[in-house]
């Protein structure tokens, strides 16, 4: 029952898609590649007075228009090495895979600039962890994703695009089993690319 559910919900998804594609000659599809730099908040409740270190790297998100107005919108990017500090000092690093998924409104009715709001969740999955003897993390986090942006296009298919998130990502740290606080790196996201419209 609950297949034959989600199979109606899909082509009833589709159909409108299809329908909004059709009327407005669009393609429902577009292709981000931005270069994001990592702020990171880095509030520790722990006793040792934890940090990550501040990076740029690159992503990859594939947008997906349900209409003219709304849009969903998968971030995608390879994971991530973090160095960890304890008070200033490296004692360690982990890296980190953060997807998140969002729901965007886009402004259709302004002449050259097309300016969007979106919301959504973010999942972050932490892997090669290299802390301390005795001193472990979680190994995965979900939070809520929040955004803003502007595309400018250049052409029909083309665009400039500029985006900030805030992606609330943090972490149970332990000594000996023991949880002894939390790591919040909750970071803001800016980042600066160019869109494809299919």
């Amino acid at each position: 029952m609950k297949k034959h559910i989600v199979m109606a919900a899909i082509l009833a998804a589709g159909s409108v898609t299809g329908a909004y594609a059709q009327a407005s000659g669009d393609s429902p599809w577009m292709v981000r590649v931005r270069s994001v730099h990592l702020d990171s908040s880095n509030k520790d409740s722990t006793p040792l007075g934890l940090s990550i270190n501040n990076k740029t790297f690159g992503e990859v998100d594939v947008t997906y228009f349900l209409s003219p107005n709304l849009a969903a919108e998968l971030v995608l990017t390879t994971p991530q090495k973090q160095t960890v500090y304890a008070d200033g000092s490296e004692i360690g690093s982990f890296k980190h895979l953060p997807p998140s998924l969002l729901l965007q409104y886009h402004f259709t009715d302004l002449q050259g600039i097309k300016p969007y709001v979106g919301a959504g969740i973010n999942y972050t999955r932490f892997t090669n962890v290299a802390l301390p003897p005795g001193v472990s993390m979680d190994s995965h986090s979900w939070g809520w994703a929040f955004q803003a942006g502007l595309d400018i296009p250049l052409d029909r298919n083309w665009s400039i695009n500029l985006d900030v998130k805030k992606a609330y990502i943090r972490s149970d740290i332990y000594a000996e089993g023991n949880s002894i606080g939390r790591l919040r790196v909750d970071p803001i996201l800016y980042a600066v690319g160019l869109g494809y419209r299919f």
